[in-house]
């Protein structure tokens, strides 16, 4: 399996609810299973649109059929599917999640004692 590839029982629970598949409205899409690896491969690499490898296609149709996608909700429907039985698998914690107020670094509180007269 590739890095960014989905997994086949993924594509399985997945497959049937995108558009342009065989028997839908509209045109028939080249290959679903591509173009949601491609959206995964530069989600997950943190790229360019422009810097998605050739194997994909161009990217400039990818983005204009992520863009489509988005408007419609296809990945609200995807990603709330898939997390009905979320693995964890990329699941972490780091400080750029996690902020700490620049106080609690652990040093001594200043207390003021004073006593009125």
């Amino acid at each position: 399996m590739r890095r960014y590839a989905l997994r086949d029982d993924q594509w399985k629970r997945i497959k049937d609810i995108l558009p342009g598949r065989e028997g839908t409205a509209g045109a028939t899409a080249h290959d679903n299973r591509l173009f949601v690896e491609a959206v995964l491969y530069r989600y997950r690499a943190g790229i360019a649109w422009r810097d998605l490898p050739e194997r994909f296609g161009d990217f400039r149709v990818i983005h204009t059929r992520h863009s489509r996608w988005s408007q419609k909700g296809v990945w609200q429907k995807v990603f709330k599917l898939l997390a009905e039985d979320a693995d964890n698998e990329y699941a972490m914690i780091d400080s750029t999640i996690v902020r700490a107020h620049q106080h609690s670094a652990g040093a001594k509180k200043k207390t003021q004692t004073t006593t009125k007269p």
